[in-house]
């Protein structure tokens, strides 16, 4: 990856749809050269995938909780089925395995304080294996930024 290559992934980090004229015209291409360096990027793997970023509260999910789960085993089974039960719920938008204290960091979304508790109560403490878990809901993002390029 070169300066050029970093150039576009900075131009369609802030905007995917951003057609191959605008992207090649930011960074000094045509748009041959420019969709060429954009194919090999995604091959690599570079490019998982084009998205858009929505809006939590525009969608009524006021509340991000970070819960750390502790597991009462670590054989490869109960991380598979751990991983396994967490894909399968959707207010659980990212999970970590982690070092430290806990096992997993889990980034949860929701409405508010009782849909968390429904959460809990209907999914979260129905997963064989946890331990413990902690869980603190976050007051306000200070800082949300796309990958360093």
């Amino acid at each position: 990856m070169d300066a050029i290559d970093r150039k576009i992934l900075r131009v369609l980090q802030q905007d995917a749809r951003a057609s191959l004229q605008q992207i090649g015209q930011a960074v000094g291409l045509s748009a041959s050269p420019c969709w060429e360096r954009i194919r090999k990027m995604e091959a690599a793997g570079v490019i998982e995938g084009y998205t858009v970023r929505l809006n939590a509260q525009g969608l009524g999910l006021n509340d991000t909780v970070l819960v750390q789960v502790t597991l009462d085993s670590h054989t490869d089974n109960t991380l598979e089925k751990f991983g396994e039960t967490l894909a399968a719920i959707p207010e659980v938008v990212e999970a970590y395995l982690v070092s430290g204290e806990y096992d997993y960091l889990l980034r949860v979304a929701v409405k508010d304080t009782r849909d968390y508790e429904r959460l809990l109560r209907e999914k979260l403490y129905k997963i064989k294996g946890i331990r413990h878990s902690k869980s603190s809901f976050v007051l306000r993002t200070l800082k949300k930024a796309d990958l360093p390029l």
